[in-house]
Formats: structure tokens, C-alpha cells, sequence
């Protein structure tokens, strides 16, 4: 196709390979910074290291639970970025609001590690995970309703089952903010 006879938009779009790498080093912070959340237990003047390790369960459960959620939004942007065979302005935005809220999560596991037994912390881990599954969902939903973005078009079934795939973790993470509320 010669320059001229494309489109403004087809003039704009660009390769995906910036926006997977730039994700990707997201990811890799999300995940260091995860990790570097859990606390080390400090001076021990009346409990055994053995205590004091046993005390940071719920930090470790939050950072498992954390690092496997992180892995599982990586893992799918992966894959979506795989069928993508250019990128326009509008999949720019929609991926930096989708990794906004994913680059909350180590703090929102932080509190949750800390504050287990009090429902505002599931809470705030809650909202912060419905609104990257949420947005998750909106680029999903954007980039297979353009065929022209990607290398193959996909079929309906395959664009369906997708879409309830990547909205069905709201679903979840609303039950888990319910049953907080009533046992933390």
C-alpha cells in the first residue's frame, strides 16, 4: 500500500514491540517491588527468628497471591500483544490505564499484609484488582474490535470467551470484598 492512499490512522499506527517492552519492565518492577514489601524481621529481643518468620504469614500469603495475580495479568498481556500486529494511540492509552492500577498492587498487598484482619484492607486490594481487571477487560475488548490492529481477526466465539475471561476476575474479587466484610 503507497503512503498516499493510506489513512491519517494507518499513517499513525506503529509497531506493538514499545508497548510490550515497556510493559514488560512494569511487570518486572511490579514484581521486585512486591517482594522488597515483605518486611524483615528486625531485632528479636523477646521471640526467636522462628516467631518472627511466623509472623510475617500474612505478608508471605499476600505477596504469593500478589506475585501470581501479577504473573496472570503479564502472562495474558503476553499473549494478547502476540496477536497484535500494529499499535495505534488509543492501545497506547487504554495498556499505561491498564498498568496503573497493576502498578498499585504491591502497595495495596503491602496494607493487606499488614492490616490482614481488618476488611478496609481486602477492600482497597479488592478495588485495586477490579480496576486493572476492569481495564484489562476495556483493552481486550478494544483491540478485537479492531481487526485491522492485529495479525489474524479473531471469530466471535474466540472474542466472547475471551472477553467473559478477562471480566470474570471482577466477579471474584467482588465475592472476596463481600465475604470480607462479614469475615476478615
Amino acid at each position: 500500500m503507497s503512503s498516499e492512499s493510506m489513512t491519517a490512522a494507518e499513517k499513525r499506527r506503529g509497531s506493538p514491540e514499545r508497548v510490550t517492552m515497556f510493559t514488560d519492565g512494569v511487570f518486572a518492577i511490579i514484581i521486585t517491588i512486591l517482594v522488597l514489601e515483605i518486611g524483615v524481621p528486625a531485632e528479636l529481643p523477646e521471640q526467636s527468628l522462628r516467631e518472627a518468620i511466623a509472623e510475617t504469614g500474612p505478608e508471605l500469603l499476600a505477596w504469593v497471591i500478589s506475585f501470581l495475580i501479577v504473573g496472570m495479568y503479564w502472562a495474558w498481556h503476553r499473549d494478547l500483544f502476540n496477536q497484535v500486529r500494529y499499535v495505534n494511540r488509543d492501545v497506547v492509552w487504554l495498556n499505561l490505564l491498564f498498568i496503573m492500577p497493576a502498578a498499585l498492587i504491591p502497595f495495596a498487598a503491602s496494607v493487606l499484609g499488614e492490616y490482614h484482619d481488618e476488611p478496609i484492607a481486602l477492600h482497597l486490594y479488592g478495588a485495586v484488582l477490579i480496576l486493572t481487571a476492569l481495564l484489562r477487560w476495556l483493552l481486550y475488548g478494544y483491540v478485537m474490535r479492531r481487526p485491522s490492529l492485529l495479525w489474524e481477526p479473531p471469530g466471535t466465539k474466540t472474542r466472547r470467551i475471551g472477553g467473559l475471561l478477562a471480566g470474570a476476575p471482577i466477579v471474584i474479587y467482588v465475592i472476596a470484598m463481600l465475604v470480607a466484610s462479614a469475615a476478615p
